[in-house]
């Protein structure tokens, strides 16, 4: 199973992914939001989405996009006024997170914490934060996927938000984050997971999870930011191209 990231409109990293995936003969793909936002062809980028991954849940910019017709800066009103009405009811619609058994593990996957998709968990943080990862909130729910006991937690937790791809494990639990297809801050290719095992299986059985980075023609996407008008083009493009954060309070990533 392969899991993608915040591809936030970039559908030339998009494609390229998606073909990898597709390469590699994985058939099941699960995003963890943020499809719209930062880059040029967020409805195009929900059209593919759409049609290639078996579950989505939302990102911060998804909700915070579908949820006003009047975005408070002009970049979020841009990217709002490039949607349809479809685009916008689909993403207001996305569920907070998505839950599934593999090789016997409990996996929990959202997109930014257990908190909700705007409380985020940097790669750096506390081993309180880790383990409160792993929790039920009233934002999650208890673990629901297969036949589980009341209360039941997730013994691995997938998230993305941060636009860093990373692997921890301690104390039997797993936690990793799939990076950012189309806003890659760690490196100028765009990442993904990908989940082996034994799918829908409560038995023990072997388990990994491992990353692939796709390269692909940032300049040709940065050209259709410039192409299509989309206010901050330069700063997306120094976003691909050197990983710099355009960083603002107005602008979550």
């Amino acid at each position: 199973m392969a899991v993608i990231s915040d591809v936030h409109g970039n559908v030339t990293a998009l494609r390229a992914v998606l073909a990898d995936i597709e390469a590699c003969g994985i058939e099941r793909v699960v995003n963890l939001g943020d499809v719209v936002g930062k880059g040029p062809r967020g409805a195009e980028a929900v059209k593919l989405c759409r049609e290639a991954c078996e579950a989505t849940v939302r990102g911060n910019w998804d909700t915070f996009i579908s949820a006003k017709e009047r975005q408070p800066w002009e970049h979020g009103q841009w990217v709002r006024d490039s949607l349809g009405d479809n685009e916008i009811a689909w993403l207001a619609g996305l569920p907070g997170t998505h839950e599934l058994v593999m090789s016997g593990r409990r996996i929990r996957l959202f997109h930014a914490s257990q908190t909700s998709e705007f409380h985020r968990v940097h790669v750096h943080h506390t081993h309180e934060q880790f383990r409160g990862m792993f929790t039920n909130t009233d934002f999650t729910g208890d673990f629901s996927a297969g036949r589980q006991e009341p209360g039941a937690t997730p013994d691995v937790v997938g998230y993305g938000d941060i636009h860093s791809a990373y692997l921890e494990v301690d104390e039997g639990l797993t936690l990793f984050n799939a990076g950012a297809v189309g806003n890659h801050l760690d490196a100028p290719t765009a990442p993904y997971a990908v989940l082996e095992g034994r799918l829908d299986t409560a038995e023990p059985a072997p388990f990994s999870v491992s990353f692939r980075r796709v390269p692909y023609d940032i300049e040709a996407e940065v050209a259709v930011a410039h192409e299509l008008g989309m206010p901050e083009a330069d700063a997306y493009a120094l976003e691909l191209r050197d990983g710099v954060f355009r960083g603002s309070a107005k602008k979550p990533d």
